[in-house]
């Protein structure tokens, strides 16, 4: 037996390692540090006069970048490390205010003749490094404030339906409603009414200048249960959205009792992260106010589009649907190519929406887009600048449309700036909308320094773990070990490559997965030449002793991986985060192991003694 491959197997094996170094070379190139710029609206644009800008006021404080450039994202800072990073994004805060997103990232580095083949670096999790963490904050009296307005529109619409005639309902400061009546013994009909309705209400009657009162406040428990609620779907919302984004391995996870955490690993974009997740963007779609609806209570608002003419609208308070009744949202273009977002509404919505158009038909009704922003004061105290955080909300008409016909649940919005205004906002709106504002505590990358000293150890122990596997089987198996050590090195390779192709995520467990998997790759070799000493022992030429080996130990080393490798599965079906990624990164790590071990073990060994005679092996 010459022990000798095809030259078709040879070169597919050497193929396979070309392509297998080619895309694990970006992990040479460690990511840099990056403050990332982008407008919060499609008309605050990152030029180059804003860039200088910025560069100027990061050099008036010392602060060094390493470069700033313009992106098809807005504008990109990089810096030498996350201390400098994290300086550098307060002081271009301040510098841009309001009207800018602000964002940590991680700058890639990778050659562009790489990226252009869709070759990209491991990501690292955020036990390593590479994530951005957000602390959030639920609004919760304004929680509470926008169940009082469902309320009060039904309400209104019960004391119509028993004809039960009220003067006004309004809101006190306290976040009470307050019920006038010009009749007391309609009061006490109605305040009978609601409370065999609305057992969470707490009414109060009280007589004030000749007219009627109830005042109307919530229970402790149901002020208790909408808080809850507001949570519970802000956590659903986040989620939808970060799942929408793509992140691998996010985690998104309530923090006492009003706050919220989100951590994304491996982020690419960090701006447009904190753009989508952060806004509280909803929908309220209200007919425009006609001049005989004198009755009717009404406020004016401006258009998003600024250059619009005239550029405000006059619309009835009340409020048709809201975007919680969106079951779906596509981004798409009408028939001269502006962008759009198609909306489908559940059965309550579409409901609501046939029965308000069927008596509105040529009025014109109106898509306002409601936003929950903060503006950011900075004060000086003790001599340091502080800053404060002032809320306030945004609406502004999106479009204002002629209802042609009865509508039902299905119809589009637009008046939409640009593609991508129309696509975040079909994201916002598919992904649900926030119970309740929040706003930004807290931003910033999860522990520099325990990251790098995370990677610094993880590097080590598979550094320490691979040199003496290497010393072992040298000495051991002489020049066999020797190219066992070779399939080993090209095995971390592929094993990389692998990984960077399937844009997984390295998290520290993840890098136990690859100290195991060095020990295991090398297991299987122990085996093929263990079983090569026998056959030779067996009086076996060294020819056939080498066939038999490799042969005979396949079963073997086939049983035991793939038992492995349904354990690893097992993992990563049921577990979660940390878990996942040493599943992950132990299950490709078998795959590779066991190609080298078989495949490229044999080619190597097949270069080096097949097809010549052979008294003896070194091994």
């Amino acid at each position: 037996m010459l022990n000798k491959y095809p030259l078709w197997k040879n070169a597919l094996i050497i193929l396979m390692l070309l392509i297998g170094g080619i895309y694990a070379a970006p992990n040479l190139y460690p990511d840099d540090f990056a403050v990332q710029l982008s407008g919060s609206r499609e008309v605050h644009v990152v030029n180059q006069p804003l860039l200088d800008q910025v560069k100027q006021a990061l050099t008036a404080k010392q602060i060094s970048f390493k470069s700033g450039e313009l992106t098809a994202k807005g504008g990109l800072i990089r810096f030498s490390d996350g201390q400098t990073q994290l300086k550098a994004k307060e002081v271009i805060s301040q510098t841009l205010g309001d009207n800018y997103v602000v964002a940590l990232n991680l700058a890639p580095t990778t050659p562009d003749w790489l990226r252009s083949i869709g070759a990209g670096p491991m990501k690292l999790g955020l036990d390593l490094r590479g994530g951005v963490h957000f602390l959030l904050e639920v609004d919760m009296a304004l929680a509470v404030a926008q169940r009082l307005d469902v309320y009060v529109s039904e309400i209104k619409t019960k004391l119509r339906t028993d004809k039960l005639r009220y003067r006004a309902v309004n809101h006190r400061e306290d976040g009470s409603l307050e019920l006038k009546f010009s009749n007391a013994d309609v009061r006490d009909k109605a305040q009978s009414l609601l409370r065999k309705d609305y057992p969470e209400f707490l009414i109060e009657s009280e007589d004030m200048d000749g007219a009627f009162y109830l005042t109307i406040n919530l229970t402790e428990s149901k002020v208790r249960e909408i808080e809850d609620y507001a949570i519970k779907q802000n956590l659903t919302t986040l989620r939808n959205r970060v799942n929408e984004l793509g992140v691998a391995e996010p985690l998104v996870q309530r923090q006492g009792r009003n706050r919220i955490v989100v951590q994304l690993p491996g982020i690419q974009d960090a701006a447009a992260a904190k753009r989508i997740i952060g806004k509280t963007a909803n929908l309220e779609f209200r007919l425009e106010a006609t001049t005989d609806a004198s009755r009717a209570v009404t406020e004016t608002y401006p258009f998003r589009n600024e250059n619009r003419r005239p550029n405000k609208a006059t619309l009835e308070k009340d409020i048709i649907i809201s975007g919680s009744s969106v079951a779906n949202a596509q981004s798409t273009f009408d028939e001269t190519g502006q962008p759009q977002v198609s909306i489908t509404l559940d059965s309550k919505g579409g409901q609501l929406m046939n029965r308000t158009t069927r008596n509105a038909v040529k009025r014109r009704m109106a898509v306002l887009f409601v936003e929950h922003k903060s503006r950011t004061l900075y004060e000086t105290v003790d001599g340091e600048q502080v800053a404060k955080r002032i809320p306030y909300v945004e609406k502004k008409i999106i479009s204002l449309a002629t209802i042609q016909s009865v509508l039902g649940s299905s119809f589009r919005i637009t008046g939409l700036d640009s593609a991508t205004e129309s696509s975040e906002l079909a994201l916002l709106l598919r992904a649900g909308a926030l119970a309740a504002p929040i706003y930004f505590v807290e931003e910033r990358t999860v522990g520099p320094s325990l990251g790098e000293q995370n990677i610094e150890l993880g590097v080590t122990s598979v550094q320490i773990g691979f040199a003496l596997v290497l010393l072992f089987m040298l000495v051991y198996y002489r020049v066999f070990g020797l190219l066992a050590n070779i399939a080993l090195t090209i095995n971390l390779v592929l094993l990389m490559a692998v990984m960077s192709i399937m844009s997984a995520t390295l998290t520290l467990p993840g890098i136990a997965g690859i100290v195991l998997t060095v020990g295991m790759a090398v297991d299987a070799n122990v085996l093929i030449f263990s079983r090569i000493r026998e056959e030779l022992k067996n009086g076996l030429p060294p020819q056939s002793a080498i066939s038999a080996g490799f042969d005979r130990a396949f079963t073997t080393i086939f049983d035991a991986n793939i038992t492995t490798l349904l354990a690893s599965v097992i993992l990563f079906s049921m577990g979660t985060g940390p878990v996942k990624g040493f599943a992950i990164t132990l299950s490709v790590g078998i795959v590779t192991s066991m190609f080298t071990a078989i495949m490229v073990t044999r080619m190597l060994v097949n270069l080096t003694y097949g097809g010549r005679a052979l008294k003896k092996l070194s091994i």
